[in-house]
């Protein structure tokens, strides 16, 4: 692993070229692993299911078949890959992503820790509420706090069964402390979707924007994120869902204290 790199790609969203792109890299130089932050599934998922537009089944039908054809080709170069869902993939797919994992194509880690040599890897993949309708996999950040313009948990729709007393619980600074333990995490790696709150990774596209006379934050990721790097330092962080950060802010990485 000390000789080989470790990729990481975010926010395909079910865009086939996306991931044969990704693909082709990875065969032509194979990585010790392959990390997916989530919002891996085409958009429009909640409304048709599993599918590309109503068009088949995305996960049955090209992904899982594309990366099996990869392991075939690679043998035993074939790079670990872990992997997390993101706020624009149903929740009601996750079981299918877990039958992926017992085939070994993937590492589901939402919730979970795995090694990679001597590294711990964590998942995470909830985010902060946000405008969008689907709200699987959004939770309260630090409080019941919602942005200007952004649906509450309770507003929006679910993919699965979600009693009204769960919605948006437990929050997300809860969840992070109880997946990562009280122990030392300088050697672990967190693949989370949301970025954290005031970096150059949750930079949205909001200059100007009001909702209802209200001046719209154009930072949108997670305090509960931002602090939880702060007070633990990982080693390393990975972080999707805000597509035009790197764009807007000029950049795709950031140090908190020792983290990157």
């Amino acid at each position: 692993m000390a000789e080989r790199t470790c990729w990481f790609a975010s926010d395909l969203h079910g865009r086939e070229e996306r991931y044969e792109k990704l693909f082709a890299l990875v065969a032509g130089a194979p990585p010790a692993a392959l990390f997916l932050g989530g919002d891996l599934l085409p958009s429009g998922s909640l409304l048709f299911g599993n599918s590309r537009a109503g068009q088949g089944d995305f996960l049955g039908e090209f992904l899982a078949p594309a990366l099996r054809r990869l392991r075939r080709g690679l043998g035993t170069a074939y790079p670990r890959l872990f992997l997390i869902l993101g706020n624009d993939d149903p929740r009601r797919q996750e079981a299918a992503f877990l039958d992926g994992a017992g085939e070994g194509l993937w590492e589901y880690v939402h919730n979970r820790r795995a090694m990679l040599g001597d590294f711990a890897v964590y998942g995470y993949a909830c985010v902060p509420p946000t405008p969008f309708a689907l709200k699987d996999w959004e939770r309260y950040d630090v409080s019941r706090f919602v942005d200007p313009g952004s649906l509450a948990p309770e507003e929006g729709r679910y993919s699965i069964e979600v009693g009204d007393g769960e919605k948006g619980l437990p929050f997300i600074q809860e969840e992070l402390r109880a997946l990562a333990g009280d122990g030392p995490l300088e050697r672990a790696i967190f693949l989370f979707h949301s970025p954290p709150y005031q970096t150059a990774l949750d930079r949205a596209a909001l200059d100007g924007r009001t909702f209802e006379g209200v001046p719209l934050d154009v930072h949108v990721g997670s305090i509960a994120v931002r602090r939880f790097i702060e007070e633990r330092q990982p080693r390393i962080t990975l972080h999707g869902h805000v597509h035009e950060s790197a764009r807007l802010s000029g950049a795709w990485q950031q140090t908190i204290g020792r983290a990157r």
